[in-house]
């Protein structure tokens, strides 16, 4: 998924098509854990019949197509893959899914889960040993509440992409390596991607090096409620803001594509994005290196990490189905061909550790300490405050870059307090 601000989805085509709930295949209806446990027996079992029915975007469409198939051959329960435009995914699924009307289960991201749970759209997914597999940060991203809220089958952050023909190595210090972009390509020493919205999430990685995360977290590793950029940390990275202003490495004017085209163009050495470009800069026959995304405020920098999933409808008429399905999409050999249709890396171990593509362990590595992006539903209430904030910050429009930074805190708990 190509990450932007405030809404963080991407732009689908738009298409007109009517969701239907999937067909009862014989099968009671069932849900929670119940229809969980029975799942491994229903997979053991064979001989089921029926249809699911899921709703995928324009980027995921023929990996779950081919996926459907081999469910189909193994299982004879068929799966009707229906293409929605990304951003209408989780809107139209809470608005259909209480009359009935929505999918058996849908594909998106982990920071759905607040809204998705808070609605009451969603059901926990029980997968017994197929859990002791997945990746720590794929578990923690689909977790809620102690439960895991959906099955991941993909992970993908971003880092600092290199081209290797301008630079070879790259100091460890942001200074440092603004410092460098200077000498190489002065008009843009490095690139992050803005926009006329602002772009926090691309801003995230040197935030958090100031240790200013969005939100705190509490014994068990959750967030919580209470936001973790204010204080001290928070107003020196809402000054360094104006100095990454200042140097030409954000403005309001360079946003997602005249951000890549840069880079495919040789007008800068870096750029900070994620593996959704890389295919492209490759293309274009680029030597690349993805690296960790250096310090700015002292402490490891640390980008949003997002997991990609599948969910269960808790209006599903199928679950026990859907069910069987989901045990199926958590193993192995459905894991290794949703990253092979999408170049991603899986979030299941054994296959993640397989993986030789270097790009993408490359980004990987440079994930290691990263961030899940929250899924509380208090996100909801950041997102405007904070790219806006940023952007005041970086066309100037902000005297007092701290006083601004403060204002945002204040506005933002307010809206967390409803």
């Amino acid at each position: 998924m190509r990450w932007s601000a405030l809404g963080l989805v991407g732009a689908g085509l738009s298409l007109a098509l009517v969701a239907c709930g999937g067909t009862p295949s014989g099968t009671s209806s069932a849900s929670g854990s119940g229809a969980a446990a029975s799942s491994a027996a229903a997979t053991e079992g064979g001989g089921a019949s029926g249809s699911l029915t899921i709703w995928v975007d324009e980027t995921r469409i023929e990996g779950f197509k081919k996926l459907g198939e081999t469910f189909q051959t193994q299982t004879g329960v068929s799966l009707d893959v229906v293409q929605k435009p990304s951003q209408d995914i989780k809107t139209d699924f809470i608005s259909q899914a209480p009359s009935g009307q929505g999918p058996d289960l849908i594909v998106g991201a982990h920071d759905w889960i607040g809204d998705l749970v808070t609605n009451g759209v969603i059901s926990p997914v029980e997968l017994g040993d197929a859990t002791v597999g997945l990746t720590d940060t794929a578990k923690k991203a689909f977790t809620s509440g102690g439960q895991l809220m959906g099955v991941p089958y993909a992970v993908e952050n971003i880092a600092l992409v290199r081209n290797n023909k301008l630079a070879t190595e790259t100091p460890a210090t942001f200074d440092e390596l603004i410092a460098q972009g200077k000498q190489l390509t002065p008009e843009h020493p490095v690139v992050i991607q803005q926009g006329t919205d602002g772009d926090a999430f691309h801003l995230y990685p040197v935030q958090s090096s100031f240790g200013a995360p969005v939100f705190k977290t509490g014994e068990n590793g959750e967030y919580t409620n209470e936001l973790g950029m204010g204080g001290e940390p928070g107003t020196k990275f809402a000054a360094y803001v104006k100095k990454l202003a200042d140097e030409k490495v954000i403005s309001s004017s360079v946003g997602g594509d005249p951000a890549k085209q840069a880079f495919l163009d040789s007008k800068t050495a870096y750029i900070v994005t994620g593996p959704w470009w890389t295919p492209e800069f490759e293309k274009a026959g680029m030597d690349i290196t993805v690296l960790p995304v250096p310090s700015a405020g002292g402490q490891p920098s640390a980008p949003f990490v997002g997991v990609q999933g599948i969910y269960l409808s808790s209006k599903t008429n199928n679950a026990l189905t859907a069910n069987q399905f989901l045990t199926f999409a958590a193993g192995a050999d459905a894991q290794k061909a949703l990253y092979e249709s999408g170049g991603r890396m899986p979030a299941l171990k054994s296959v993640a550790d397989g993986i030789t593509d270097e790009t993408l362990q490359e980004f990987a590595k440079a994930g290691e300490n990263g961030h899940p992006m929250p899924a509380i539903p208090a996100m909801a209430s950041v997102w405007k405050f904070w790219g806006a904030t940023e952007l005041a910050i970086m066309e100037g429009n902000a005297a007092d870059p701290a006083a601004a930074w403060n204002e945002m805190i204040t506005n933002i708990q307010a809206a967390i307090k409803g």
